[in-house]
């Protein structure tokens, strides 16, 4: 009897299985000694000795745990420099009365300096170290906004992130797939805009062209950021970021959650729920006075400069200044660009009163912005263009001005008790010229008609709660209570052109329109998002099991708004949304997890053609299983994740209008970053995910792949420090993407593609003082190809061939 074939989730299984077998052998290796740790570069400020123990273990790599109740009250001098770590060590406790004492495991934990007299008659005593209570105080989820995690070994990912409402997390500690890009990957890759950065995580799609003027993303399978209305958080918050792009200058870490991320940071503006993105903004550290030149695409030039101030008594007071402004052509087709940013970040360090303060003003003013072009019903994928090829006319444009602010505070009642609270809000002022052709033959010819167009987009978001560390015998909680509110209005107006035919591969020239501005911009619609959340963080057997648990009340208001002014649609609704985590580490290298977590979005309401017309449905509960395992080899992270994802959705199905459809995604992510050596550093991975359309009122359509979800995604980026010549670092990074369909018949297929970036780059010292020069050539291979298409039918071009050049000189 022939065995029955394979399917695609057998393949998945024993792809999950094959990685857990490659990294279960090196689970077992020895743990960093003091002696055996190399010599590391250390740049910690003064502050808290706790937390520059913490500081001083993770750049080490040992394992350090110990009674916190033992560094209460007690300062740490800076330590700045190449150190062994048991210098460095020595450095941090001096006049503390403390000292490391090894545990018989290998681990390190605190004790109390004995006296001279005593020390000369007595060695130091290890097993009994072991026995101490152990509070380990690396990535403490209480941490304050600026308080992040250290680089992993390598500094391109951190060693852990934010998880919303529960603050920093260590990934080994975190029931989820996390992962946090650091500046200095984000300095090292070029990066322009935060969609550069997140497009090297497998999990992650960028669907904008090049030279769009908006960024959108899908995250295992479900899109991000369609709409464009407040999807990326800022320090943890909705409604503050820039709306349309974010620039990538002012960012110290970005955060990418994996799946439904509802309880932690509640609803989304615009109901994603495949993941999250979370913006860091840089903090003062040590002081820095840095500027960079840069060039990039056909003649775009820039200057960017970035200054950090500590001051006052123990430096308690922070200023870090990023500004910048880059112009000129850019690599396609007639299109020219220019952006002007200034970032302000202000930081108040006390004992128990911790405060931030961002203001963020960004612009951006585009000559013929780059368009996804429509695919007409029932056409074939045509060939894709040129990556220089540009759709819009040179006469069409797009101008924007951002606006953000944010504060945030947190004060310690006690030494088991926090208090916080944060303020944000965000303007965002559009004026732009242009639309969306639609390709109406095989031959590729298009349709288009400009339309003049005034956005203005207002939002605002505050939050406040309490965090609260317990003990229940060997229990030990970390309870977090949150209220949280969210709100945006839009208001628009357009006045269109004169329709004009082109086509992709031959661009006709039209002649230039004077289109009029709008009379009035009218308000078309409100958002109101409110919620309250609990959750509790349990740790137990020496944090060798830790449970989350949480449950938030989300309430969803949304009007809409005609032309006239008057109210053509409400939606007022709540819901629950739980999450479960637990992580198990059988070894201390080894985390084994497993979650359940919900997304939400806002139900529909039936359209006038319905025979139920305004009937307004419940939130859209989209829910989230996922199994995994994280191995921390000492250099190097691998990790695997099983997950599956249903999302619910509304349809008309004989002239009635329910909430009865559903996609389901279920895939496999294998990750791994960190060194290999000493002269290798790599990030990359590759996620299989099958997105199917389980519910549908459609026999064209039930069972059929989602619009723009590849089963194959795969990327890798590598760095190689060239030992012929100090200082020279080579680098690529690879991504490959299987083929997509356009149209949810999957009669529309897009082909699968590869694309290759290389770089290099320079270190040295100029009077003393570091100078980096970098090169990229981005797609070096110059393929054109349809990089994807979005959930709205369009195809989003691959990038051209393209070179980006910087010289970044401290002073």
């Amino acid at each position: 009897m022939p065995h029955p074939r394979p399917t695609r989730l057998h393949h998945a299984i024993r792809i999950a299985c094959l990685g857990l077998a490659l990294a279960a052998p090196l689970a077992h290796a020895g743990p960093v000694t003091l002696d055996s740790a190399p010599v590391q570069s250390y740049k910690l400020p003064a502050g808290p000795l706790g937390r520059a123990l913490s500081g001083f273990a993770v750049n080490a790599g040992i394992a350090l745990s110990f009674d916190p109740a033992l560094t209460e009250g007690l300062m740490a001098a800076p330590l700045a420099g190449s150190y062994p770590a048991r210098e460095a060590a020595a450095r941090l406790l001096a006049g503390s009365g403390l000292e490391l004492a090894a545990r018989a495991d290998g681990s390190y934990t605190l004790k109390k300096s004995a006296p001279p007299a005593v020390a000369a008659a007595s060695a130091v005593t290890t097993a009994a170290a072991a026995t101490l209570p152990g509070v380990t105080v690396t990535a403490s989820a209480d941490s304050a906004p600026f308080d992040l995690p250290d680089a992993y070994a390598g500094g391109q990912v951190a060693r852990g992130g934010r998880l919303g409402m529960l603050g920093n997390v260590d990934a080994m500690d975190t029931p989820f797939n996390l992962t946090s890009f650091t500046a200095q990957a984000i300095d090292n890759q070029q990066a322009a805009t935060i969609a550069d950065v997140v497009a090297r995580d497998p999990s992650v799609r960028s669907t904008a062209p090049s030279g769009d003027v908006a960024d959108s993303f899908f995250i295992r399978g479900f899109a991000i950021g369609d709409n464009n209305i407040g999807e990326i958080a800022f320090d943890g918050l909705y409604g503050v970021a820039p709306n349309y792009r974010l620039l990538a200058d002012y960012a110290e870490r970005v955060d990418i959650l994996k799946g439904p991320a509802a309880m932690v940071y509640g609803m989304s503006p615009n109901s994603g729920v495949g993941g999250s993105i979370n913006v860091v903004p840089k903090r003062a550290g040590a002081d820095l006075t840095r500027v960079q030149a840069e060039y990039a695409g056909s003649a775009q030039a820039g200057l960017k400069t970035d200054l950090a101030r500590r001051f006052g008594l123990d430096r308690a007071f922070g200023v870090r200044l990023n500004a910048s402004g880059r112009s000129g052509d850019t690599a396609i087709d007639q299109q020219s660009r220019t952006a002007t940013l200034g970032a302000l970040a202000l930081d108040y360090q006390g004992e128990r009163l911790r405060a931030t303060l961002d203001l963020i003003d960004q612009r951006e003013d585009v000559d013929a912005p780059s368009r996804r072009p429509w695919l007409g019903a029932g056409l074939a994928v045509p060939r894709a263009p040129d990556g220089r090829t540009n759709l819009t006319q040179r006469w069409e444009w797009y101008d924007s001005r951002e606006r953000s602010a944010l504060l945030r505070a947190d004060y310690q009642l006690h030494e088991q008790l926090t208090v916080f609270a944060s303020a944000g809000a965000a303007r965002s002022d559009v004026e732009r010229l242009f639309n969306t052709p639609s390709i109406v033959n095989a031959a590729g010819d298009t349709s288009v008609l400009p339309t003049r167009a005034v956005f203005d987009v207002e939002r605002g978001s505050a939050s406040a709660g309490l965090r609260a560390r317990l003990s229940s015998g060997a229990i030990k909680h970390q309870l977090t209570l949150e209220w949280s509110q969210y709100q945006d209005r839009l208001a628009m107006g357009t006045q269109a052109g004169r329709a004009y035919a082109s086509n992709m591969y031959l661009p006709v020239q039209q002649s230039a329109q004077d289109v009029a501005s709008p009379a009035l911009a009218s308000k078309r619609s409100t958002n109101r998002l409110g919620g309250v959340a609990l959750a509790d963080m349990l740790s137990m057997f020496d944090q060798r099991l830790q449970v989350m648990l949480g449950l938030r009340r989300q309430t969803i208001r949304a009007d809409t708004f005609g032309t006239s002014g008057a109210t053509t649609a409400r939606y007022d609704q709540s819901a629950l949304t739980p999450m479960a985590g637990v992580v198990l580490k059988p070894w201390r290298q080894v985390s084994l997890y497993a979650n359940h977590i919900g997304g939400l979005s806002k139900g529909d309401s039936a359209p006038d053609s319905a025979v139920n017309a305004g009937e307004a449905f419940a939130p859209y509960k989209a829910k989230q299983n996922e199994i995994g395992a994280k191995v921390d080899h000492g250099s190097l992270m691998t990790s695997v994740s099983l997950f599956r994802i249903t999302r619910p959705s509304g349809q008309l199905t004989a002239n009635r209008y329910a909430a009865d459809g559903e996609q389901r995604n279920r895939g496999v992510e294998v990750n791994a970053y960190g060194k290999l050596g000493d002269a290798v550093r790599l990030f990359g991975g590759a996620s299989w995910t099958d997105a199917k359309l389980v519910k549908t009122n459609s026999a064209a359509t039930l069972g059929k792949t989602a619009v723009g979800v590849p089963k194959l995604h795969v990327t890798m980026s590598a760095e190689w420090d060239v030992a012929q010549l100090a200082g020279l670092t080579l680098s690529g990074a690879l991504q490959h993407s299987g083929a997509q369909y356009a149209n949810q018949a999957n009669t529309q297929r897009l082909d699968s593609w590869t694309s290759l970036d290389v770089g290099a780059r320079y270190r040295a010292t100029a009077a003393g003082k570091p100078l980096v020069l970098r090169a990229g050539v981005r797609n070096a291979t110059g393929k054109d190809y349809w990089a994807g298409a979005s959930t709205w039918g369009t195809l989003i071009a691959g990038a051209p061939r393209s070179v980006v050049l910087s010289a970044a000189r401290d002073f």
